[in-house]
């Protein structure tokens, strides 16, 4: 039998702490933390590059043409054509008003234009009779100057016949001024006819342009005022993004300039633009309340400027005008 002394100098000697001897799993920590600080670098790094390289902001939206379909008559609705989100085109009827009155007036308009027609026409007859007698009593004249001469007749005869003539050419002047009246009125006329069927046309809502139907406000029964918008229908022609810089981004940023953008909703795909144009004022400027810095205590804010950029070429997804997007700008 191993006494106890021995199996004490058998045992192995358990390795000291601290003796300087790293195992595997220090080793993978230090591979690891070298590799998250490479990433780190590069991204450091490719951030700093891209900022040498590109003036970036997310205060953008997509805009487009956003036509308001409003009524220009009163009247009551008698049908909606228009359905929310529908595609519509240009010309295509939405909403029809009862057109009753206004086709009644059209009808008075025409009547009356017809008696004014009537009018002319029987002035212009007056102007005929008027220069027939006229010419027929220039004659008497002449042939009574030449009677008086031959001591024909007397002076008295004569002054009666020049009378006569006289007020034969007054009579063709009047009739000539009652006729140009008659045609004033006729004209008069005819622009009231022309207004009674615009204004029964406008009974009839069309659209203003190739769009989407969004917004609707108008129902079938209800009574409708001159200018009250009753749609707003986007239009589908055109695109493009509003991006607001800080005015201390501005120093590089020009019109034509090449920009990435990025659609919030599809953050997995890139459109190409170009700057179009710059805006001439801030956008505070154009607020309702624009900021007075001439009163009370002045806080220096950095301003917005926007700036307009068009796609190149028309984007495939169906994008939506207030969309949020992220545009970078090359500057270099």
């Amino acid at each position: 039998m191993e006494t106890p002394e021995r199996q004490q100098q058998a045992a192995p000697e358990a390795p000291k702490a601290g003796s300087g001897k790293k195992g595997p799993v220090s080793l993978v920590k230090m591979a690891v933390l070298g590799v998250l600080a490479s990433i780190g670098l590069i991204w450091a790094g490719q951030m700093i590059h891209h900022s040498l390289l590109y003036e970036e902001t997310d205060n953008a939206q997509i805009e487009g043409d956003i036509y308001p379909v409003i009524s220009r008559v009163p009247g009551k609705v008698l049908e909606v054509t228009a359905e929310d989100n529908r595609l519509v085109k240009k010309g295509e009827r939405l909403i029809a008003l009862d057109s009753l009155d206004f086709v009644v007036r059209r009808d008075e308009a025409r009547a009356v234009l017809k008696n004014a027609e009537a009018a002319a026409a029987g002035a212009r007859a007056s102007i005929s009779a008027a220069s027939a007698n006229e010419m027929k009593l220039q004659a008497d004249l002449m042939r009574s100057r030449n009677l008086h001469r031959q001591d024909v007749i007397s002076k008295a005869e004569l002054d009666g016949v020049n009378a006569a003539a006289l007020g034969a050419s007054a009579g063709h002047e009047e009739a000539e001024s009652r006729y140009r009246s008659t045609l004033a009125q006729v004209e008069l006329r005819q622009a009231e006819l022309r207004n009674a069927e615009l204004q029964l046309s406008y009974t009839s809502i069309k659209a203003p342009a190739n769009g989407h139907i969004s917004r609707k406000n108008v129902h079938a029964g209800q009574f409708v005022q001159p200018g009250q918008q009753l749609i707003a229908l986007v239009g589908s022609g055109r695109l493009w993004v509003v991006a607001n810089f800080k005015e201390t981004q501005m120093e590089k940023i020009r019109p034509g300039q090449n920009v990435l953008i990025r659609v919030d909703a599809f953050p997995d795909e890139e459109y190409e633009g170009t700057i179009e144009s710059i805006s001439a004022g801030t956008g505070a400027k154009f607020s309702l309340l624009p900021p007075d810095n001439a009163s009370g205590n002045f806080v220096k804010v950095a301003q917005r400027v926007p700036v307009k950029i068009v796609f190149d070429r028309k984007p495939e997804r169906h994008l939506s005008t207030g969309m949020n997007v992220v545009v970078d700008v090359r500057v270099d």
